[in-house]
């Protein structure tokens, strides 16, 4: 049985206990090292609940010794969260969740990662949080402004803005951010001053990234450490998650933005003049309101032209690391059938025929691997490309800035203003939980709910 013992301070105040574990002797027939562990009393524990509360956990972490699956307690976090993230990897956890864990990191070991487990406290976080929100907190390169027409210059080199990001590298959203105005990495406008044969201080003004990191960046910071922690309560190696304890900055809530009706039609009016190819694709993201990556992964086997509805069960991604990969979706939920109206299915049907013929035109330099959207080659689309697309489609077109996610809003909004309920709009979004869809329609569901209440008055309190 373990052996518990009493820590108090030095005014006689319970603090903690101390628990050791009897390891027997080794094949020398020396005695082994004991086992051990320290279990810290809270302030506003009675002796007595606290004394129970030990013995609870001295008897787990006895079993857990005897079983060989018990930690060293003494570990420090940097040590202990690696091993969490390395059986979240191993455990099938999200490619791109993980490449976000390793990118948090490197703020987090520098504050935390050199403390033990137990050591931590909520001061601690609150101090690290803090600190993340001051300004200058962000790493990598300066960030750099546009001081020339960089529109001019690139047609007075005879150059396009592709032309820029082909011959680069770089992202074309970087190029466009560049050439409205906006700041962007240093490395951007190196690029693209090498590109037009100029010095980047003749095209760019060039300064030091002062901005605080984002409320949203802090509280990602503060679920892996949560996480990490969370881990080690359920191993024993400390009795509660001190993450829970730490005060955390408020994040404002941002209302999704979706279209309007009359921007809807434009927008549809509009697709009407462009290539099948986006006009079904972004036809799609409409009606079904699903994520970039997810239709950029539907393969012609997951449609049903029978039934008229489509398996959402694929979902493409992009990683430094990897490139464009296919993954499953973002949650067990958001594997889900999504039902379609005959002209959506009839426009997949002539989509189909036209890519038939595309296929038979390309010959062997399009390899068919299923996806209902792919390159010339047949290899999936880059999900960068559709929010490409779509800036220039907008642009040409004379409609608001489009993002793929809007029409994913878009088509939550339209079902709450004609009644449909949160049950069969969470369905159809794939969200895991019904909750989590009124969470981010809260303010749509309160408009729909004033057109009732409008309903009702028309009705009920107006006189003929």
């Amino acid at each position: 049985m373990a052996n518990i013992q009493e820590r108090r301070d030095k005014n006689g105040k319970l603090i903690s206990y101390s628990i050791r574990v009897h390891r027997g002797r080794g094949a020398d027939g020396k005695q082994l090292k004991p086992w051990t562990a320290t279990f810290d009393v809270l302030p506003t524990w009675t002796e007595k609940s606290a004394r129970k509360k030990a013995e609870a956990f001295a008897a787990t972490f006895e079993k857990e010794c005897k079983e060989g699956v018990t930690s060293d307690s003494r570990q420090r976090f940097e040590k202990y969260c690696e091993y969490v993230i390395s059986m979240k990897e191993q455990r099938g956890l999200k490619h791109s969740t993980i490449v976000r864990y390793r990118e948090l990191t490197t703020r987090i070991y520098p504050a935390i990662g050199f403390l033990r487990l137990k050591e931590i406290r909520a001061d601690h976080l609150n101090t690290f949080y803090s600190d993340l929100g001051k300004p200058g907190t962000r790493k990598g390169p300066k960030r750099a402004t546009a001081k020339i027409d960089l529109k001019a210059a690139l047609k007075a080199a005879r150059l396009k803005q592709i032309d820029i990001a082909n011959q680069t590298g770089l992202a074309i959203n970087s190029v466009y951010a560049a050439c409205r105005g906006h700041s962007v990495n240093e490395d951007v406008a190196r690029a693209i001053a090498a590109a037009l044969g100029m010095k980047p201080e003749q095209a760019f003004t060039i300064k030091a990234d002062t901005r605080p990191l984002s409320v949203k960046t802090i509280l990602e910071h503060h679920r892996l450490i949560s996480t990490v922690l969370e881990q080690a309560v359920k191993e024993g190696l400390v009795p509660f998650n001190v993450a829970a304890r730490a005060t955390l900055p408020k994040l404002e809530k941002k209302e999704p933005d979706y279209f309007q009706p009359e921007q809807v039609e434009a927008i549809r009016d509009a697709l009407e003049d462009e290539p099948i190819r986006w006009k079904t694709l972004v036809h799609l993201l409409l009606i079904t309101g699903a994520r970039r990556g997810e239709i950029l992964g539907l393969k012609w086997e997951n449609v049903d032209f029978k039934n008229n509805r489509i398996r959402i069960c694929n979902n493409i991604l992009y990683a430094v690391d990897r490139g464009v990969y296919e993954d499953s979706p973002k949650t067990d939920t958001s594997n889900r059938l999504v039902s379609l109206p005959l002209e959506t299915m009839q426009l997949l049907q002539e989509y189909r025929a036209w890519q038939y013929g595309e296929r038979l035109r390309l010959g062997k330099y399009f390899v068919y691997k299923g996806y209902v959207f792919s390159q010339d080659n047949g290899n999936p689309i880059h999900p960068d490309t559709v929010n490409d697309w779509l800036t220039k489609f907008s642009t040409r077109h004379g409609l608001p800035h489009i993002h793929p996610h809007a029409f994913r809003h878009t088509m939550a909004s339209l079902l709450y203003f004609n009644k449909a309920d949160s049950v069969s709009i969470s369905k159809r979004l794939g969200h895991a939980k019904v909750s989590t869809t009124q969470n981010i329609y809260a303010h749509i569901i309160e408009q729909a709910d004033q057109m009732n209440a409008d309903i009702l008055a028309d009705v009920i309190l107006k006189k003929a």
